[in-house]
């Protein structure tokens, strides 16, 4: 009988502050052109193509008039941080809330200009100018420093990253092929990526807000139970997540991770300072639990 070989086992990786579970809290404060309508709304009948729909139109604008509102004041009374993911119109249709996040004292990152204005849309001439015109917006209208952007239905190309390192920022949440905060290299120079959600709130469109509840908090609790490091990253949208009936269950989310010892309530610049200070890329999942695997 072969003799059984017992791996090392790696060492233990985890927060800085000894938690498990980073929850890093991003809500997406979106608009689009004036002859423009979202492509997806609570309708389950779409008009034919060429048609503005202007009902969806006018139920993306809840996001600016109660939505962004709605979710500054549970974050604030919760005490929560969070990162706002800013289309840089909003400065210009919806200045007063943009000013009042900086305030309230969350993170701003850039968005683009408009959910139409995706990356993937442009040359890297053309993107430079929009990254640039992104910032500048916000940064006028909010006065406080963007440090990070989020693309449009994450609609980056090859470009992109070193595009947001040229102009001043150091992360990025275009991230779907990790499941920790990695150090990403351009020819700018390195830039921090921090992994995005596969289930946002527009997950549950078309179903009940408690799907919402019932997955986050079963991801938390496999994340507290069964692994060391752990990132769990919440996207909620202001034009849905703000109105009342996701509101509540996102409130009775955070409250009972509140209560967990293992939970780490953070932001994505945070974590975005954390990547860029290890020595390695990444942390990969074979690399934290299977050592001499190679």
């Amino acid at each position: 009988m072969a003799k059984k070989t017992v791996a090392n086992k790696p060492k233990t990786l985890t927060w800085p502050n000894g938690k498990k579970v980073a929850v890093s809290i991003t809500v997406m404060f979106e608009t689009w052109p004036d002859d423009s309508a979202p492509n997806y709304s609570v309708q389950t009948t779409h008009l034919k193509k060429g048609t503005v729909d202007h009902a969806a139109k006018a139920w993306s604008t809840y996001g600016g008039r109660v939505g962004v509102w709605r979710l500054m004041r549970t974050l604030e009374r919760l005490g929560i941080p969070a990162t706002f993911f800013v289309n840089s119109r909003c400065t210009e249709v919806y200045p007063d809330a943009v000013k009042q996040i900086a305030k309230s004292g969350f993170d701003i990152a850039a968005h683009s200009y408009t959910q139409d204005d995706l990356p993937s849309y442009f040359s890297p001439d053309e993107q430079d100018g929009l990254i640039r015109k992104s910032i500048d917006l916000l940064e006028g209208c909010a006065g406080k420093k963007v440090t990070g952007w989020g693309s449009p239905v994450v609609a980056f190309t090859p470009e992109t990253a070193g595009l947001l390192k040229k102009n001043g920022l150091y992360w990025t949440c275009d991230v779907t092929y990790a499941d920790l905060p990695i150090k990403i290299h351009t020819p700018h120079g390195p830039i921090a990526g921090v992994p995005t959600t596969d289930f946002s709130d527009n997950r549950v469109l078309r179903a009940s807000s408690r799907d919402l509840f019932d997955v986050h908090r079963g991801t938390f609790d496999y994340l507290c139970q069964h692994e060391t490091i752990g990132l769990q990253t919440l996207v909620i949208h202001t034009q849905f997540g703000g109105r009342p009936l996701i509101t509540a269950v996102l409130t009775e989310l955070l409250k009972y991770m509140q209560k967990s010892r293992d939970c780490w309530f953070t932001t994505h610049e945070a974590l975005a300072d954390w990547a860029l200070k290890q020595d390695v890329d990444e942390h990969t999942f074979q690399s934290r639990y299977f050592a001499n695997s190679r």
